[in-house]
C-alpha cells in the first residue's frame, strides 16, 4: 500500500503546511504548473515525486519532467498530464489516448478546480487537485491525498490550505 499526496499548481510556492502533508505522504505527484524548481526540490528532499510541467513552467521544468506521465503504482495505471479537461470535456490529445489505451486512473491540473469524477465512458477514476499555490482566483488552496492498495484507490481526503497559509 502506497499513501499519496497529490498537488497541482504550486507557481513556485511551498510552505510548511504543504511540506507537513509531503512527510506524511510515501509518494508525493504534481501535475503541473510547478513554477520555480525549489518547489520541488523541496519536495524530493522528503519522499519520492512523480511530477509533469505545466504551461507556465520554464524550459528547466520541460528539462526534467515530462509533459505526460504514465506509470504503474502497485496495480493502478495512471496518467498524469497538465491539461486534461475532464469527463465529457476532455483535451484532444488527452481524448485521444483515453479511447486507445484508458488508465484507471487519470489526473490532471491546470483549472484550479479540485474535482474527483469516475468516468464511466472510459472507466477511469477522474482527479483534479485544484490549486496548492496561492497564485491564481481559488478562494482555498487544495491538495488531495489517498491511498493505492493492490489494484484499489482508496482513502481519499481533500485537504483545505487557508489562502495566506
Amino acid at each position: 500500500m502506497k499513501k499519496i499526496l497529490l498537488l497541482s499548481d504550486t507557481h513556485s510556492h511551498i510552505d510548511d503546511t504543504i511540506m507537513k502533508y509531503v512527510c506524511l505522504a510515501d509518494e508525493v505527484w504534481h501535475a503541473g504548473d510547478i513554477g520555480n524548481l525549489g518547489v520541488t526540490d523541496a519536495i524530493k528532499k522528503e519522499k519520492p515525486l512523480r511530477a509533469v510541467y505545466g504551461n507556465i513552467d520554464d524550459a528547466s521544468a520541460r528539462q526534467e519532467f515530462p509533459l505526460n506521465n504514465r506509470f504503474f503504482c502497485e496495480g493502478v495505471d495512471v496518467l498524469i498530464t497538465h491539461i486534461g479537461g475532464y469527463p465529457g470535456k476532455y483535451n484532444p490529445t488527452v481524448r485521444q489516448e483515453l479511447a486507445l489505451n484508458p488508465p484507471k486512473l487519470f489526473i490532471c491540473g491546470h483549472s484550479h478546480i479540485l474535482k474527483v469524477q469516475y468516468d464511466n465512458k472510459y472507466n477511469l477514476l477522474h482527479m483534479n487537485p485544484g490549486a496548492a499555490g496561492t497564485h491564481g482566483f481559488q478562494q482555498v488552496r487544495t491538495m488531495l491525498r489517498f491511498e493505492i492498495d493492490n489494484d484499489k484507490i482508496q482513502a481519499l481526503e481533500v485537504i483545505e490550505i487557508a489562502r495566506k497559509g
